[in-house]
């Protein structure tokens, strides 16, 4: 069993141990949720597409889904013998 001490910050290192089982690295984000007996579990959040919404930029108006048959019949005219 691993254990960790707080500091006057309220700051605890986790044991590397645990961190290499749990797969955290900088940047994850942890869940502290309080269970039926009363203890808390630390989990990893999991990642939903929706989490990427409003990451990408177009250059432009958006495609029509008339540009996008016309693009898709191209590419398959162009990949065709």
């Amino acid at each position: 069993m691993s254990t960790a001490t707080m500091t006057s910050k309220g700051q605890i290192t986790i044991p590397k141990d645990v961190r290499e089982e749990m797969g955290l690295t900088p940047g994850t984000t942890v869940t502290f949720t309080r269970n039926e007996s009363g203890d808390y579990v630390l989990t990893t959040r999991r990642h939903s597409v929706l989490d990427l919404f409003g990451t990408l930029r177009g250059d432009g108006p958006p495609a029509t889904l008339d540009d996008m048959d016309e693009a898709i019949a191209a590419a398959a005219g162009e990949s065709m013998p």
